[in-house]
């Protein structure tokens, strides 16, 4: 029997009920495509094209709560009423039909901008009413405002189970409202939401983890997505220290969250190299070993350069696989998200593993202006 260097890909993997052919894990991307917050028989197409192509997990775009201003962007997909649920129906069936796994991201934009000329109609919510350190935006959260949003994520959660959804994702990370909590720069609360501490300020995630839990029961895997960087500032670091992250992260997965997302601009760059050098773990390989948690890593898988060169209209070269076999191989984390490289090519996971890495085709912000 032949065997690739890719095969470390291509093992079973298992969390609760949720069995995958492959660690290959779709990763959430923004796509816009969902007129009046609405998804539809494209959408369907799109996710299960990539379910044909052996996608071993996908996560589906940020898909918003019932908030008066959980999107920034007017076409960002809704988890909420009747047609749109029954548009995330058609999609879950899809890509079950296609032999497929997925869960949705759900999410709140927080008092991040999307889309700048758009009008909402309402205030923007956050923390503290800051979009940056010293950059107002929007209004700062009452505590009611707070429990009807952890009711509304629960809700989402509720609902992606009814709907057949093999898992949920919560999306933690980017300066988003969950990681507006996080971060001293946009958290200045001073009641039980805040604090001088980064677990201090984990409250209200915890809260959303737990309801979340709750509401899907013991078994259903929920993701949490952490970062450390932010959109307003790539060089934020929350956790400075290995005992800062596990203050961080170990009360999070007490609180339900079994799988974490640990987002990285570029997934081969350590996290703490003062402590175990320049090949160290990367950020998703620090939080399996702190907390005992699944996790996924992500970030520039085989390309050239990272996601938020897209947006700025830079193409992406494909480049090899080989730091990413080192290190799971060595079961440093548990699943890998790939995210650019899918959107040009569904079959990106079939070429892999066929060892055919020279017909890899890179990426090119072109992609980015249709569904296919």
């Amino acid at each position: 029997m032949t065997t690739s260097p890719y095969d470390t890909l291509f093992r079973p993997f298992r969390l609760g009920p949720l069995e995958l052919k492959n660690r290959i894990v779709m990763a959430p991307m923004t796509r816009t495509f969902a007129p009046d917050g609405v998804p539809g028989r494209h959408n369907a197409d799109y996710y299960a094209k990539r379910a044909a192509g052996n996608v071993g997990l996908i996560l589906s775009e940020g898909t918003v709560i019932e908030r008066p201003v959980s999107r920034n962007h007017p076409d960002i997909p809704s988890f909420f009423g009747e047609e749109a649920l029954a548009g995330w129906k058609l999609v879950i069936d899809a890509v079950h039909a296609a032999g497929g796994r997925m869960g949705p991201q759900i999410w709140h934009t927080g008092s991040t901008i999307g889309k700048p000329d758009w009008d909402p109609g309402h205030p923007v919510e956050s923390p503290s009413g800051l979009v940056a350190p010293g950059k107002p935006r929007g209004k700062a959260m009452s505590e009611e405002d707070i429990a009807d949003a952890v009711a509304a994520f629960a809700r989402a959660a509720a609902d992606a189970k009814r709907l057949g959804f093999d898992m949920v994702e919560l999306h933690g990370a980017h300066g988003y409202l969950i990681d507006q909590f996080f971060w001293a720069g946009t958290n200045e609360r001073t009641d039980r939401y805040g604090g001088a501490t980064l677990k201090e300020r984990s409250r209200f995630a915890a809260e959303v983890v737990a309801a979340v839990r709750a509401a899907v029961g013991p078994d259903l895997p929920v993701s949490l997505r952490v970062s450390q960087w932010k959109q307003q500032d790539y060089a934020v670091r929350l956790a400075e220290t290995p005992d800062a992250m596990a203050e961080w992260l170990v009360p999070l997965v007490e609180a339900g969250a079994n799988l974490l997302h640990c987002s990285q601009r570029r997934f081969w760059e350590p996290e703490f190299p003062e402590i175990d050098g320049e090949n160290g773990l990367n950020f998703a390989g620090w939080a399996k070993k702190l907390t005992g948690a699944a996790t996924i890593s992500v970030g520039s898988v085989s390309l050239s350069n990272d996601f938020f060169n897209a947006f700025a209209g830079r193409n992406a070269a494909s480049t090899g696989l080989e730091q990413l076999t080192e290190r799971m191989e060595r079961d440093e984390f548990d699943l890998i998200a790939v995210g650019r490289a899918l959107i040009s090519d569904p079959n990106w996971v079939e070429k892999v593993r066929a060892g055919a890495t020279g017909d890899l085709t890179g990426f090119e912000p072109s992609a980015l202006s249709e569904l296919v």
